[in-house]
């Protein structure tokens, strides 16, 4: 399921791919018919998604993945794993096993007040797998609802969720998905603060193109040495964080899916 990336744009909520996820998973999803809701029951702090390694890799006695989708309490959307996961079994609904439907963790410890951002979010994703795979709202469950052993995402009335589900789905897609999604930021590196290699001189290069270089950075060197540098020193970093909130990105000075395409305007 290669396209679930292009899906989570379309909600216009931030989004992080994960690393390997084209390639994640207990083998192939054989079919999608329902989509199932959860929450971490993850720490109450520690940041946007804590439960991110847990939910990739796995716990003691399960394996990961454990959900194709992770969201985050800012409504930033992880998208985890292509494959099949292990996140509801023994299911209730034939609709809504490991094998026929899509889990979201969603961060939340469980006792803890859902960010009114972070619920917004989830609907939308919701409504998006809906639209690509041909869903009703009626197919959103929670965890609770098609396992009886389960009480997840406590604290989400899901007639409300639904009827949001559905509100989504008769107005048309949330937003359009980028076309550069699936096809040409896949292959582009992920380039950090230690980086030495020529990827770095595309970094370079495009920051100077949209005009986020101050002259006297290069002033001393010239501009042709400046560009030609392939250390991701601290200096650049600097830039890129810069580059990064005035485009409205996490500023963390790592040049990944998310930057690349504001850096080389295919987006």
């Amino acid at each position: 399921m290669t396209k679930l990336a292009a899906v989570a744009y379309r909600t216009g909520y931030p989004v992080t791919e994960v690393s390997g996820w084209r390639t994640r998973g207990h083998g192939p999803q054989p079919e999608v018919q329902g989509i199932v809701c959860h929450h971490t029951a993850g720490p109450a702090a520690g940041g946007d998604y804590p439960s991110l390694n847990v939910v990739r890799s796995g716990r003691p006695g399960l394996d990961g993945p454990l959900s194709q989708f992770g969201l985050g309490r800012s409504g930033r959307i992880y998208v985890i794993a292509a494959g099949r996961c292990w996140h509801n079994a023994p299911s209730t609904s034939p609709w809504h096993d490991n094998s026929s439907s899509i889990g979201i963790e969603a961060e939340n410890s469980g006792s803890q007040p859902w960010p009114a951002v972070q619920v917004d979010a989830y609907i939308a994703l919701c409504a998006e797998i809906c639209r690509e795979f041909g869903l009703s709202a009626a197919r959103v469950k929670a965890h609770r609802e098609v396992n009886t052993s389960k009480p997840d995402p406590r604290g989400i009335d899901m007639d409300k969720f639904r009827a949001g589900v559905a509100v989504l789905l008769a107005g048309g897609p949330s937003a359009p998905a980028p076309s550069w999604t699936e096809e040409i930021v896949k292959d582009l590196p992920l380039i950090g603060p230690n980086a030495d290699n020529y990827d770095v001189k595309t970094v370079r290069g495009c920051l100077f193109a949209r005009g986020r270089v101050p002259a006297p950075i290069y002033a001393t060197s010239g501009l042709e040495a400046w560009l030609n540098r392939t250390k991701a020193d601290p200096e650049l970093v600097e830039l890129v964080k810069a580059f990064q909130s005035v485009e409205g990105l996490d500023a963390d000075g790592w040049v990944g899916p998310q930057t690349w395409p504001h850096l080389l305007r295919v987006a």
